[in-house]
């Protein structure tokens, strides 16, 4: 039977970062993908917002692997050759009603120590965009775009060169520890055209919007440690014509999400969302991403109190996503919840629980954080 050091489970663009990671650290990595190739699920259904880690309460994963993952990803895609925009963001105080929300915001931002960032006058917002009604806002510069299918792409040859190895339709049907729990080690069955079995020191379960359901499927684990997955859409509507804004612009946040922002791609194209709608499912193969064309009249309410000149019928469906939660509805936001040996007692096992946004953001220096975790693990 083949024996490995490290299989990762997931190639969206956090699993790709943690294979990367631990093929550069000199373990011989397998990463495991159910789909046909990397990033096709979440990765592929996103904003790809660099964040910069103005939202998260102060001391959570979310702001310091944020904050940490923004340098790191401008870093990266400077040094590999991978396209970003650094347009910037304005979050903005649509009336006087909403300026104490805004400082309370700054000053949240300040906390976790984003660079970079200030409060402006709604004069000065203006000056920057023109079209946009506002009484103050928040100037983000650090915030940007990322190619982030360019990313990944990245990310995956950085892994093969380290000498990893990539198997896609492959599922992870089951994983037992090989021994007693103290030992370390698991003996895996894999789905496939090209079934198989392996075993390997390290597991780590980076599947996403799936990484409850593949905890699941390992023996050993107290099933009520594994959280329950909730399952949070947000559409995304396009902007037909051209973007009168060269700022990402986004309202005080609400509940579950960050309000109907716009967004730049890297072209320049506008998009608007995404919003919120809560699925009632149980698992992810219900997932409808089909966006539907009715709830864009709520969003023309939403975006004119910031762009009060948005025409009828200029928004179109495009597409949506769904955000990988461990939280219900009307609950405070999740952080990104690792789970290792400590809270779970199977050595060589960690679980990546919540990896919603800022995931992308913080791909590298979630890699980072886990690789240190394994080491003091050891």
């Amino acid at each position: 039977m083949e024996q490995v050091d490290c299989v990762v489970v997931g190639a969206g663009v956090v699993g790709l970062a943690v294979a990367r990671e631990m093929a550069l650290q000199g373990r011989e990595t397998i990463l495991l993908e159910r789909e046909a190739s990397f990033g096709t699920i979440s990765s592929a259904r996103n904003s790809e917002v660099i964040h910069a880690g103005i939202y998260y309460p102060m001391d959570s994963l979310k702001a310091k692997l944020c904050v940490k993952g923004n340098r790191l990803l401008y870093e990266y895609c400077r040094s590999h050759q991978v396209n970003t925009q650094a347009y910037g963001k304005l979050i903005v105080a649509a009336d006087a009603s909403q300026l104490d929300d805004l400082q309370a915001i700054l000053y949240k931002a300040q906390n976790n120590q984003v660079p970079d960032i200030k409060m402006i006058s709604g004069a000065q917002a203006k000056a920057l965009e023109p079209e946009l009604k506002c009484e103050a806002a928040v100037l983000s510069s650090s915030t940007g775009v990322v190619d982030s299918h360019g990313l990944m792409l990245s990310l995956l040859g950085g892994f093969e060169d380290a000498g990893g190895m990539v198997a896609y339709q492959s599922p992870l049907l089951s994983a037992k520890p090989i021994g007693n729990a103290a030992d370390g080690g698991f003996e895996l069955t894999i789905g496939g055209v090209d079934g198989m079995t392996i075993q390997t020191k390290l597991l780590i379960n980076c599947a996403g919007l799936s990484a409850p359901a593949l905890a699941q499927k390992i023996e050993g684990l107290s099933k009520d440690r594994i959280p329950k997955a909730y399952f949070a859409k947000g559409n995304y509507f396009s902007l037909s014509g051209k973007s009168p804004f060269s700022h990402l612009i986004y309202p005080i946040p609400e509940p579950g999400g960050l309000g109907v922002h716009l967004t730049l791609d890297m072209g320049g194209q506008a998009k608007f969302g995404p919003d919120v709608e809560w699925l009632d499912i149980n698992e992810e193969s219900q997932i409808n991403y089909t966006v539907d064309q009715g709830r864009g009249d709520s969003f023309y309410a939403a975006v004119r109190k910031y762009w009060p000149d948005l025409k009828d019928g200029s928004l179109q469906a495009d597409y949506s996503g769904v955000r990988a939660k461990i939280v219900p509805p009307n609950a405070p936001a999740g952080d990104f919840y690792f789970e290792g040996p400590q809270q779970h007692q199977l050595n060589g096992l960690f679980n990546l629980y919540g990896f919603e946004s800022p995931g992308l953001t913080s791909c590298l220096a979630i890699a980072q954080h886990l690789e240190a975790q394994i080491k003091s693990s050891l």
